[in-house]
């Protein structure tokens, strides 16, 4: 994917990591709508690189046809969605199902429904590429928050289902997986009321570095440049992810144990 020229969507554009992608895309020589269910925060991320920014649910049907027919209608075609948006949702299994409902729509339906807004027109064009921005929660776990852990590792697994059935057919897909990033989302787990969400956020912040998200941007950069078919569908801000997950699979149980002492210390 040649990034100068295309024409992207990042959701969840209006803060963090969403926020330094659509900056990084930009700079790169993309034309770059920045959606945010956050109308302020959308046109304050849009206002610095000269792009347009977009108040609307990128979680909904409606919601992302509004984001692509604004991409359209201001620069023509979408060749680059970035899946951005997401919460945290409920500590512990969580007592309310329109809460599972909401995090199941935003951190996984999401990305199912505008892929399947972007991607028939991509086929005919046999160019495009599709972000979705996971967590290394996907590929380990989340503890204290099964809602985020259960869709993050929904949305990985998406990810990795669209690549291998359309990456012979010119669509790019990069999943994105980081651990900890400085963004209100991570300062928000860290300094809730509740103690079950503070541990998932000291599960983050002691398992690695924290990372600034600019510098998960500029990777994600890389990897639309690149294309998923060389090699570049996990993005891996933290490269320690890698070797843990090769752990996990190594040898389950042991990894479960591990995961519960690690639990306990963490408590």
């Amino acid at each position: 994917m040649k990034i100068e020229g295309a024409v992207a969507v990042v959701t969840g554009a209006g803060s963090g990591i969403g926020r330094s992608i659509a900056t990084a895309l930009a700079a790169a020589g993309a034309s770059v709508v920045a959606g945010d269910i956050n109308a302020e925060a959308a046109a304050e991320t849009a206002a610095g690189f000269g792009g347009v920014g977009v108040g609307a649910d990128a979680s909904s049907v409606d919601g992302i046809a509004e984001l692509l027919d604004a991409a359209r209608e201001a620069y023509g075609p979408v060749d680059i969605y970035v899946a951005n948006a997401g919460i945290t949702g409920a500590p512990g299994l969580g007592d309310d199902e329109a809460a599972w409902d909401r995090i199941i729509d935003i951190n996984l339906r999401a990305h199912i429904r505008a892929a399947k807004a972007v991607v028939p027109e991509w086929v005919e064009r046999g160019t495009g590429h599709f972000v979705t921005v996971a967590s290394a929660a996907g590929l380990l776990t989340q503890l204290g928050a099964a809602g985020y852990s259960v869709t993050k590792h929904a949305a990985v697994g998406f990810a990795e289902w669209l690549t291998i059935t359309y990456g012979d057919q010119g669509i790019g897909v990069s999943c994105v997986c980081p651990m900890g990033v400085d963004t209100p989302l991570l300062r928000d787990m860290s300094d809730s009321p509740d103690a079950g969400m503070r541990v998932a956020a000291n599960a983050v912040t002691h398992a690695g570095n924290v990372v600034g998200p600019d510098d998960v941007a500029t990777l994600v950069v890389q990897a639309i440049g690149q294309g998923s078919a060389d090699g570049s569908f996990l993005v891996l801000p933290h490269p320690e992810v890698l070797e843990m997950y090769r752990h996990k699979g190594a040898d389950y149980d042991r990894w479960i144990a591990g995961m519960r002492r690690y639990q306990r210390t963490l408590g």
